[in-house]
């Protein structure tokens, strides 16, 4: 590793882009910002990213957005993550994932520095990042392209799937495309880019239209479907064995994606049967209701109940929003009307609440007077049920430019025809427009006709209330149905929600036939 002289130049400025948020959107490739987009040196925690990428030469923007991905840049005191991660960067020692041993054999500082010393801790996920790059053949100016960084980003999550391997640095990318902010000085704005994923674009993410992935669980139709090793949960026959008696609320001391991945860790011994996302509620399981999760830390309880882990962690309120709150009361609310649990504190329990517990989560920042009111539908109106479906020939409602053909060619045409077009890095998406009626929780469903000539990672844009989220999918399988593209948050009104973009480097013709969304 050739560590960049700092007088060079000042940390490299990037573009971002979520899942290639700006897929579509804009033809601007990934590229400087503004100098003056202030990540001020003033600051400790800027200036330790300032001083690591220059180090380094890993584009600074991008190391923060893994860091503000993995743990909103909050150390939590040098205490370990449930996956034994430490610091701001989540510098990791498990048996799957040796960053923080990395780490400190490349910076040669010590390893409890590294898991306390928030500039360390920066420093060492630099260094690693680094390695990661030169051991993937990136060259100096590759460096400079912040879109070549993706498998790097990648193998750093240490994933137990390709699934949950996109999920995680998708996440990253996520926060790229639409900015943040942490601390006094530290803003990131978003901007456009579009990561080379290599082989991990033909695999969906957790929760994306692919019949390898499993869409929906079988248990609850909101979910995707990621499951736990098997050698972190006892396969049952519930309720026949046992009763289902309680729900447990989890906080997961890590990210989303994190959490997912860990259970799928052959040696992690623990798992969760559902894991909610911070940003947009988005749920997945990872065991069978009818199967015992190893989550509660007594055997009684975990035959007992069912556990929901929440991405976060304790001390951070700013992990626990409305989306989360809405869509983990949905799934509690669920469970507890199919396995006639009582919606009250005394069957809806937190981790800290099981007899001999020795966690403290959900902790003092999880609102229980909020979650409980919309567990039992207080403070809210009930989902009504909207369902609403536009085709490419809905009039008003289905735009796109004169690139786009039509076509009557597949039988499994949703209408009488779909469009089609050249995949093409630029701005040229195909629009659906929905009249929202409530801002809420939605699932978006894609029809498309499928053909060993159509694309293999064709791009949906869906416009939430958080920003915009990206799910490739292909179209060269399961067409002819619906296939649900996740749960999202959107906002009340008129106005383009999907778009189907040409903006991907897959092959073959990019297909824009029917889109459904459902009020959950």
């Amino acid at each position: 590793m050739t560590v960049r002289n700092p007088l060079r130049r000042a940390a490299r400025l990037i573009g971002g882009g979520a899942l290639v948020l700006a897929v579509g959107l804009s033809a601007q490739p990934a590229q400087a910002a503004p100098a003056d987009r202030a990540l001020g040196a003033a600051d400790p925690l800027a200036a330790a990213f300032e001083a690591a990428a220059q180090r380094y030469d890993v584009p600074r923007d991008l190391l923060a957005a893994l860091g503000y991905a993995e743990t909103r840049l909050d150390g939590h005191d040098g205490e370990p993550s449930a996956s034994n991660g430490y610091g701001v960067m989540h510098l990791t020692s498990n048996p799957n994932v040796r960053t923080l041993d990395e780490a400190a054999a490349l910076t040669k500082l010590p390893a409890t520095e590294l898991r306390t010393d928030t500039a360390a801790n920066i420093t060492g996920a630099a260094a690693v990042l680094r390695s990661y790059a030169d051991a993937a053949g990136l060259t100096d100016v590759q460096r400079d392209d912040v879109d070549r960084w993706y498998g790097v980003v990648a193998r750093y999550g240490g994933g137990s799937t390709p699934a949950t391997t996109r999920l995680y640095a998708d996440a990253v990318y996520d926060l790229l495309g639409t900015g943040f902010a942490a601390g006094g000085a530290l803003r990131i704005p978003g901007r456009p880019v579009a990561p080379q994923r290599g082989a991990l674009a033909s695999v969906a993410p957790v929760g994306a239209a692919d019949p390898g992935i499993g869409t929906l669980s079988a248990d609850y139709g909101p979910a995707a479907w990621a499951p736990a090793h098997s050698n972190n949960y006892t396969v049952s026959s519930r309720e026949s064995t046992y009763d289902i008696r309680y729900v447990i609320i989890h906080v997961a001391q890590g990210s989303y994606a994190g959490t997912v991945s860990w259970f799928q860790n052959p040696g992690a011994g623990v798992s969760a049967h559902y894991t909610i996302r911070s940003s947009d509620g988005a749920v997945t399981q990872s065991v069978r209701d009818k199967d015992v999760a190893w989550h509660a830390g007594n055997w009684t309880y975990n035959t007992q109940s069912i556990g929901i882990e929440h991405e976060g962690f304790v001390n951070n309120a700013s992990w626990f929003t409305d989306a989360m709150y809405r869509s983990s009361a949905a799934l509690t609310r669920h469970l507890a009307n199919r396995y006639n649990i009582p919606k009250t504190r005394s069957y809806i329990l937190g981790h800290n609440q099981v007899p001999g517990a020795t966690h403290t989560d959900p902790g003092p920042n999880w609102n229980w007077t909020r979650f409980m009111e919309l567990v039992n539908g207080g403070g809210t109106t009930p989902p009504p049920s909207w369902t609403s479906t536009v085709d490419n020939d809905t009039a008003g409602r289905f735009t796109a430019s004169g690139n786009w053909g039509s076509s009557a060619y597949s039988s499994q045409r949703h209408g009488a025809n779909y469009r089609f077009a050249d995949p093409v890095l630029a701005s040229d998406s195909a629009w659906y427009k929905f009249n929202i009626p409530a801002t809420a929780t939605y699932r978006v469903d894609a029809w498309w006709p499928a053909d060993a000539g159509y694309n293999n990672s064709t791009p949906y844009v869906i416009v939430t209330s958080g920003g915009n989220q990206t799910v490739n999918v292909n179209q060269r399988l399961t067409g002819g149905q619906w296939r649900v593209l996740g749960t999202y948050t959107l906002t009340a009104g008129d106005a383009n929600k999907v778009a189907v973009s040409r903006w991907t480097s897959g092959t073959g013709l990019v297909i824009a036939d029917a889109i459904r969304i459902t009020r959950v």
